[in-house]
């Protein structure tokens, strides 16, 4: 089976990844997609992130009826901080059976570069890239690895959401309910 991942903090999950993950489940060569809640990116500040398990739970809630998307919890379980190179690693070692490939936003293969084993990566794994604002010729478009997506863009982001939240706005339509709901039971993000 071929298993794109999807990394991410989800803090929170919004229909912008949903989007992305639910396009290429079923418009790429992959047969799943894994939405992987990283506790801590090394390449960004801590900021206001939230409990990693409440960010689980909310992608969990978020995918709940997906026939093709999955979350993992693989980052929870690995040495702190993540990097990528190793999460493959250990996926490829505990899931033979798998091909794994990577999703990554156009934005993020303009920094391929300052990754942990880059050139592993693009070695040893395909990359799917859904097209970001301002980011359209990334050094690493045309490298054989890569294949550039037409995902559907939308200009929304968790922090926008997060702010939102803060500032007492409706952000009905921009979280699935059920994550919605969560974010509003356990005050989140106020």
């Amino acid at each position: 089976m071929k298993i794109g991942l999807l990394f991410g903090s989800f803090n929170p999950i919004h229909i912008g990844h949903l989007i992305i993950a639910n396009y290429m489940a079923n418009h790429t060569a992959l047969d799943k997609v894994w939405l992987v809640v990283s506790p801590q990116n090394p390449l960004k500040k801590y900021g206001d992130l939230i409990n990693t398990y409440d960010r689980l739970e909310m992608a969990k809630l978020a995918t709940d009826n997906a026939t093709n998307i999955a979350v993992s919890d693989v980052e929870l379980k690995l040495p702190q901080p993540s990097y990528t190179i190793d999460t493959l690693a250990h996926l490829k070692e505990k899931y033979p059976e798998h091909e794994f490939a990577l999703i990554m936003g156009s934005d993020n293969l303009a920094t391929l570069h300052k990754w942990k084993n880059y050139r592993l990566i693009l070695r040893d794994y395909r990359i799917f890239v859904y097209p970001r604002p301002g980011h359209e010729n990334a050094e690493f478009a045309s490298h054989p690895s890569v294949t550039i997506t037409m995902t559907p863009q939308m200009e929304l982001s968790a922090t926008f959401i997060r702010k939102s939240i803060a500032e007492k706005k409706n952000v009905q339509y921009f979280v699935p309910d059920p994550v919605l709901k969560f974010i509003e039971s356990k005050g989140l993000y106020k």
